[in-house]
């Protein structure tokens, strides 16, 4: 991830880690449903850590850093985790 898009990114809560990163998506409200996401990853149109992935299920933590569509989402813990 370069400085310009560490600049732009944005903090996504999660309230236990592992996600799959499908999941991730969806909870971002940034594509339709689940049949989007995986088009989406599909198509290559995900970065995590830098790097294109294309599993559905890969296992996101906290920390990650996802890119897709002009968005970088760095992934956080949720204060209220019950």
């Amino acid at each position: 991830m370069d400085k310009e898009a560490a600049d732009k990114s944005e903090c996504i809560e999660i309230r236990e880690e592992p996600i799959d990163l499908v999941k991730l998506l969806k909870l971002d409200h940034q594509v339709s449903g689940g049949g989007e996401a995986k088009i989406l990853l599909a198509e290559g149109g995900v970065r995590l850590n830098g790097e294109v992935e294309t599993r559905k299920r890969k296992k996101v933590y906290c920390n990650d850093v996802v890119e897709y569509r002009g968005r970088v989402l760095r992934v956080v813990l949720s204060a209220d985790r019950h």
